[in-house]
């Protein structure tokens, strides 16, 4: 039996927020797709994002509650430059997004920050410094 990761799964409040967002980091999401309940976004790597609403979730499990507390997963995505960095983070600032991180140069050899989406889950942006 073969298994491989396959795709990554977001439950979303609101769908045309959430996805606005992760078209500003490049996501190629179609643009009609803001009202449906479930989208799909493919990576140039074969790897998905899924993105549900909390009602899709709710309904084959009624019991689904929207998590609080710390975050359990987040997820990174590689700017091509320190500069890149500091831009594409200035850029969701300002399009009303908060920040979590302002950039900063890591310890370990990165310009990194962390953004929240819509939900408030950290999205990292980060490159070699």
């Amino acid at each position: 039996m073969t298994v491989r990761l396959d795709a990554i799964s977001l439950v979303v409040s609101d769908m045309a927020a959430s996805l606005a967002f992760y078209r500003r980091l490049g996501l190629d999401i179609p643009a009609d797709a803001d009202g449906a309940p479930h989208v799909e976004a493919a990576l140039p790597s074969g790897l998905r994002v899924l993105w549900d609403t909390e009602e899709v979730i709710r309904s084959y499990d009624p019991s689904w509650t929207r998590p609080s507390g710390g975050e359990r997963i987040g997820l990174a995505f590689l700017c091509e430059s320190p500069d890149a960095v500091d831009k594409l983070h200035d850029e969701l600032v300002a399009a009303g997004h908060r920040t979590h991180l302002a950039p900063w140069d890591a310890v370990w050899g990165q310009r990194y920050a962390v953004v929240l989406d819509p939900d408030g889950m950290g999205v990292s942006l980060f490159a070699a410094a």
